[in-house]
Order: C-alpha cells, then sequence, then structure tokens
C-alpha cells in the first residue's frame, strides 16, 4: 500500500522492488523471443563496438609501423563495416524495443481503462480525476521508459564493461589496474548522486503533482475565479507552486550538473595515470604504440556505461514508483459485484412490485446513516417523486437501486428479485438515469442522444428529439443533429443540454425512468417545454423522479417525503397538503412565503 505525506502525495518507497519487478516482467512473456533477439543484438552490437580500438591498434603497430598501406586499407574496411554494421543491428534493437514497449503499453492502459469501468461509483468519490489520469498517461509512461531503455539496456551496458574489463586485462594487465583503481571513487560517488536524486525525485513528483492538482481545480472553476476577482490571488497561489516546482528542478540539475563533470574529471585523471605508466612502458619496450591507444579508447568507454547505469537507476526509480501506483490501483477490488450465477429474473407483471425497498439502512461512512429503515413499493407504471430538505437521502435512494453502492441493512427488489440477485448490465439496462448536472461527451448531437446504441435507428434519435421538445433547438444548429457539441456540451445552454438528456433517456426506451434534479437548472421556458415532454415520457412507464422544485411534481401519482432519512409522509400532492405536515411547510417555503397566503388546496384559515 502507497504511504501518503501530511498533503496526501505519495511516498516513493523502494528504489528496487523484486516483487513489483516480477510483476512488470509478466508483461514481458508475450514478448519473450522480441526481447531475447533484442538482447542478442545488444551483445553483438556491443562486441562490434569493441572491435573497433582493436583494429586501431592493428593498424598502428602491424601496417602504419611499416608503411604497408594495402594492410592498413583492409583495416580501415573492415574498421567501417564493423561500425555499419553496429549501427544496423542498433537500430534493429531499438526498433524492436520501442515496438514492444509501445505494445506493452497499449495493454496496459486498455487494462486499466477497463478496470476503472468496473469500479464502484463510491470510489470515484474518493479519487481525484486528475489523479487517476496520471496512471493512465505518466506513469505508464515511466514504464514505457523502463521497458524500451532499461531493463535490457542494462544488459547492453553490462556486456560492454564485462568485455572492455577482459580486453584491458589481456592488452595489459598492470595499465587494467590502474584503470580499475578510480571505481571505488566512482562507486561512491555513484552512490551519493543516487540518494540525493532519488530524495530529490520525489520532491519534483511532489509539487507536480500540486501543480496538476491546482490547475485542474483552477481551469474547471474559471468562471467562478473571475466573477469573484480571484485572478490575482490564484496567480500568486500558482506562482508559489510553480517556484517551489523550480527550485526542486534546479536542485536536481545541481546533481546532475555535479555528478557528471566529476565523472569525467575522475577519468581524466586515470588517463592521465594510464598515459603516464603505458608511455613509460613503450619506452622502455614493455608495451606497443598501438596497444596504448586502443587501451586509452577502452578506458573512455570503461567509465561511460557506468555512467548509463547510473542513469538507468533513476529510470528504475521512476518505474517503481509509477508501478506501485499502477498496481494499486489494479488491486482495488470492485465493491460492487455480481453474485455467482446471478441472472435475469422472468418478468412477473403485476402480480409483484416493479420497485420495492424493503428496511434499507444506508451509509457512506460507517455509521453516519443516510438512509435510515426506508421502505414502500413503486407500482408497474407508477410515477412516485421524493421530496425533502437538502441531505434528505433522495438520490441516495436513486443511486442504490441502480446499484451503484449496496446496502449495508435491508434489500431493494426490482421485479420481485433483489438487484443484487441481477446482472448489474441487465439491471441497469431497463433504467434510464437524467442527472441534474448533464454530461455531454465530445461528438454530435447523434452520437450523444444515441450514446453508443447502435440498435437506435437515426429516425428513433429524430422521434426522441420532437418527443422532449428539443427539435426546434436542433434544427437551427449549423448541421442540426450531425453539429458537434464540444467537450461537456460546452457550445450549447443548460436548459439544451437537460433537453438533449432526456432525448438521451427516451431513445433506449427504459422500464424504469428515473430523474434526479432534471429541472432544477433550467429557465422557466425550458421547464414549460420539459414538463410538456415529461408528460409524454413517463406515461406508462414507471417513473422516479427526485426534485426541489415542487412544482413539477404535482401531478406525479405518489410524493413520498423523506426527512432526516426517514419517510415522513406519503401521498398525492393534495393530501400532503391537506396534511400540513413536512410537504406542506415546503411548499409553503417555496410558493406561499411572499404572497402570505395558504397554498393552493390547502385551508385558508390555517395559512
Amino acid at each position: 500500500m502507497i504511504e501518503r505525506d501530511s498533503h496526501g502525495d505519495e511516498i516513493l518507497g523502494k528504489a528496487y522492488d523484486a516483487r513489483l519487478m516480477r510483476r512488470l516482467l509478466t508483461y514481458l512473456k508475450p514478448h519473450r523471443a522480441a526481447v531475447a533477439a533484442a538482447i542478442a543484438l545488444l551483445a553483438v552490437t556491443a562486441m562490434l563496438e569493441l572491435a573497433g580500438p582493436f583494429l586501431t591498434k592493428i593498424a598502428i603497430d602491424r601496417y602504419i609501423a611499416a608503411k604497408d598501406v594495402s594492410g592498413l586499407t583492409a583495416v580501415v574496411l573492415l574498421y567501417f563495416g564493423a561500425l555499419t554494421a553496429a549501427l544496423g543491428l542498433g537500430y534493429a534493437q531499438i526498433y524492436i524495443m520501442q515496438k514492444v514497449g509501445q505494445e506493452i503499453m497499449v495493454k496496459l492502459r486498455t487494462q486499466i481503462f477497463s478496470h476503472l469501468q468496473e469500479l464502484h461509483v463510491g470510489f470515484f468519490d474518493r479519487n481525484p480525476v486528475g489523479r487517476l489520469i496520471t496512471r493512465l498517461t505518466s506513469d505508464v509512461d515511466a514504464l514505457n521508459e523502463m521497458f524500451t531503455s532499461g531493463v535490457v539496456a542494462i544488459f547492453g551496458d553490462v556486456i560492454t564493461l564485462l568485455g572492455i574489463m577482459t580486453v584491458l586485462l589481456v592488452l595489459n594487465w598492470k595499465l587494467a589496474l590502474v584503470a580499475f583503481a578510480v571505481l571505488p571513487l566512482l562507486f561512491w560517488l555513484s552512490l551519493w548522486f543516487r540518494n540525493n536524486v532519488r530524495a530529490n525525485y520525489r520532491q519534483v513528483r511532489v509539487r507536480l503533482a500540486r501543480i496538476n492538482s491546482f490547475l485542474q481545480e483552477a481551469v474547471t472553476g474559471m468562471p467562478v475565479l473571475q466573477v469573484m476577482n480571484h485572478e490575482e490571488r490564484s496567480r500568486r497561489e500558482f506562482d508559489e507552486l510553480n517556484r517551489g516546482y523550480t527550485e526542486a528542478h534546479l536542485k536536481s540539475i545541481f546533481y546532475y550538473a555535479t555528478f557528471y563533470p566529476l565523472v569525467e574529471l575522475i577519468s581524466a585523471v586515470a588517463l592521465a595515470l594510464v598515459i603516464w605508466i603505458g608511455g613509460e612502458q613503450i619506452i622502455r619496450g614493455a608495451f606497443t604504440l598501438g596497444g596504448l591507444v586502443a587501451f586509452l579508447q577502452y578506458v573512455r568507454r570503461f567509465y561511460r556505461p557506468i555512467q548509463d547505469l547510473s542513469e538507468k537507476y533513476n529510470i528504475l526509480q521512476a518505474a517503481m514508483a509509477a508501478s506501485e501506483r499502477i498496481f494499486t490501483l489494479l488491486d482495488t477490488r470492485p465493491e460492487i459485484v455480481d453474485r455467482e450465477g446471478a441472472r435475469t429474473p422472468e418478468k412477473r407483471g403485476e402480480e409483484v412490485p416493479a420497485i420495492e425497498f424493503r428496511n434499507v439502512w444506508f451509509a457512506y461512512n460507517p455509521g453516519e446513516w443516510v438512509l435510515r429503515d426506508v421502505s414502500f413499493q413503486v407500482r408497474h407504471g407508477e410515477s412516485v417523486a421524493f421530496v425533502g430538505a437538502t441531505g434528505a437521502g433522495k438520490t441516495s435512494i436513486m443511486s442504490l437501486l441502480m446499484r451503484f453502492y449496496d446496502v449495508q441493512k435491508g434489500s431493494i427488489l426490482v421485479e420481485g428479485v433483489d438487484i443484487r440477485d441481477w446482472p448489474q448490465r441487465e439491471l441497469r439496462r431497463g433504467m434510464s438515469l437524467v442527472l441534474q448536472d448533464v454530461f455531454l461527451f465530445s461528438g454530435s448531437v447523434a452520437e450523444n442522444v444515441r450514446l453508443g446504441n447502435e440498435t437506435v435507428t437515426d429516425e428513433q434519435v429524430r422521434e426522441a428529439v420532437r418527443t422532449v421538445n428539443a427539435e426546434r433547438f436542433v434544427e437551427a444548429l449549423p448541421v442540426g443533429l450531425d453539429t458537434r457539441v464540444g467537450e461537456r456540451g460546452a457550445s450549447l445552454s443548460t436548459g439544451q443540454k437537460q433537453l438533449l438528456s432526456f432525448a438521451r433517456a427516451l431513445a433506449r426506451d427504459p422500464e424504469v425512468l428515473i430523474l434526479d434534479e432534471a429541472t432544477s437548472n433550467v429557465d422557466t421556458e425550458t421547464e414549460i417545454l420539459i414538463q410538456d415532454a415529461l408528460e409524454r415520457l413517463m406515461s406508462g412507464r414507471t417513473s422516479l423522479v427526485v426534485a426541489h422544485r415542487l412544482s413539477t411534481v404535482r401531478n406525479v401519482d405518489r410524493i413520498i417525503v423523506l426527512h432526516k432519512g426517514r419517510i415522513r409522509e406519503s401521498g398525492t400532492h393534495q393530501e400532503l397538503l391537506k396534511k400540513r405536515g413536512v410537504y406542506y411547510t415546503l411548499y409553503l417555503l417555496q410558493y406561499q412565503a411572499q404572497a402570505g397566503r395558504a397554498p393552493e388546496g390547502a385551508p385558508a384559515s390555517s395559512a
């Protein structure tokens, strides 16, 4: 499990976790042949690159010293051939691993997205959208870098190091020991670099996460920022976050700018010692000039993989942190799952209620009951409205009916069968939901009404638009039903989006229609259009309506009044007014407070 600090930011675990690595490597299993080919190409490429300095030695000692031009030409051509082959094989190796990496990323992103679709709604209440998107983007990219530039590339660095060490010992073991003498210093420097960069890496990620979170909130709430003249304060807050991120990056740059020059300095010291001692050996005739030139080239190449391995450490660290976050997400089990053997029950008609709540208790947080012992029935074709103050539990009833959450006590039955015995897809297939906050997707008007259901014909889309009184504004759009509405329907008014959400619900021809505050955000003219559409939409269809505007529920068959999670009253509009209870009070507050007279249908003498 990932630890978090006081700001909720993630605390990185170990730079290398064998358990996580084993799990990551399972994604390489389907590509075993390609990975093996890439490793083989790396090995051959490393050997070909090592051939260059040795051929230089041969050219100097055997042909330049002897002034043999023909022999020198042959060595040069061989050198050129080795370099050309190394470049070609290197290209093939990079292409193979990049292709493998992209295929793994496609699989991983699809796996994460599919898993997100399986998680219950409550999961998204607790996890910010920005954090989940980060899992699909930057965290997956970090793993891609490990697969393409980390795991396999390490083999190349190790092969190169071992090959160079062997050649150096063969060429001149005494000079080799001189070159190896600086390795403890390099090891200490690499350790210092890794430890500091790791701590700094966390700071960079934490500050970047805070910037992303702030930007998401600020951009989403831009209209509020502007109308409240909050721009200057937001700018200062962002500047502070941005400066913190910059400082963390500058610190990271300091470590990189220190590490690599110091490695070069140590390498230069080693080279100087090799030239000094090797030159003395040449003067004494114990070593050749070509051997020294080749030795110097090998020593230069010897320190490069050490630098690369330090860089691979950072890639590995990023991958471990990313994989831990991704696997934590993938290991999150859906709390709402189908029972084994769940099946769609046969319709039993009027003999059982369409919907029944039996002694339902529900809480989002343990002990904080939102619904308390709620029981009611809804007959087939009946329209029932739920009213009450904010927090009374109206929307929770709708969420429970669609099984976005499970009840803690009691049961909910649809067609006489506990909804936990229904397959979720089949349960929701018979329902249409219209929310207060309408969500339209990028695409055309027709695509938003159809919403991926290819069984809905173009004529059905047009009929749905006509039925909900949206035809007039749709025909006024540039290309009618084919007009693109933009992200979240940005090009449409609130009322227009609401009408399209009604058309979307109608196009599915649901058995149960659920309206959750569906008219609370529209103007009076649009509300009149919606009221007219609702009569046709709800006719002969089981309908559940949540509303604050009591005018929208006057004509339903029954009104259920909720107060503090309990059902307090139930009846028609006129019956509830005559009771002079909670509903009467709500109605009075909405419609008669200013007029100072009793609401319609209630005894005037007690107003």
